[in-house]
């Protein structure tokens, strides 16, 4: 009986792999490998053999498009020409005062030679959205606000010793600036010489790095 087990058992059992059947699978896998490498080489791509240079091609510089130069030039200089003027006194500076809002002898609201005004929260709830008197500017409309102010806040109008009047207040000109050819030209060239400068102490400053004792290795040993 034992022997009949042994015998249905035995049937199902799969045998170990030789060492030719081993050597076969092997063979088996290097050859698929090898197909799959001849593949992969064989399928769609760039054969370099067939580039070819372009006829006529050259490299196109920001000198060559003007558009691109005259704005380039353009930014070269309002950047200069913003570090090279005097320092810009806002119109809400202490120095531009024009007169304040006092209620019970605190200031509640400033008003400023432009026409701009600043004040408390609790103020600014109770004026609310208030409309300007049209055609008003600079001191006429500092002065308005004052008044108004005061009448909407119960307060007293003081007015700063750094008021000034209509007649002496010159509004602020437009930031926009227009150049002309040449300054644009000359701009653009001292663009490209600044940038040969740096370019120029950059490899200076490699050169010298390089010479320095310590910075090479070698790697012959």
């Amino acid at each position: 009986m034992i022997s009949g087990l042994y015998n249905a058992a035995s049937a199902y059992l799969r045998p170990a792999l030789t060492s030719s059947s081993n050597a076969t699978s092997t063979s088996d896998v290097q050859s698929e490998a090898s197909a799959a490498t001849d593949t992969a080489t064989s399928g769609p791509g760039i054969d370099v053999s067939q580039l070819k240079p372009l006829q006529g091609a050259k490299p196109i510089s920001a000198a060559d498009n003007p558009v691109l130069r005259d704005l380039m030039a353009t930014n070269w200089l309002t950047t200069h020409g913003a570090s090279a003027t005097q320092s810009f006194v806002s119109d809400d500076a202490p120095e531009n005062t024009y007169a304040q809002v006092k209620v019970n002898g605190k200031v509640v609201a400033t008003l400023y030679n432009g026409g701009s005004s600043t004040m408390t929260n609790e103020a600014a709830a109770k004026i609310g959205n208030l409309q300007d008197s049209p055609g008003l500017s600079g001191p006429d409309l500092a002065q308005w606000r004052a008044d108004t102010y005061a009448e909407l806040l119960g307060g007293t109008v003081e007015k700063a010793p750094t008021a000034i009047t209509q007649s002496q207040w010159t509004p602020h000109e437009s930031s926009a600036v227009t150049y002309s050819r040449e300054q644009l030209d000359a701009a653009f060239q001292l663009m490209l010489a600044e940038g040969q400068k740096a370019t120029a102490q950059r490899q200076s400053s490699y050169l010298a790095s390089r010479t320095q004792p310590g910075t090479s290795a070698d790697f012959s040993t």
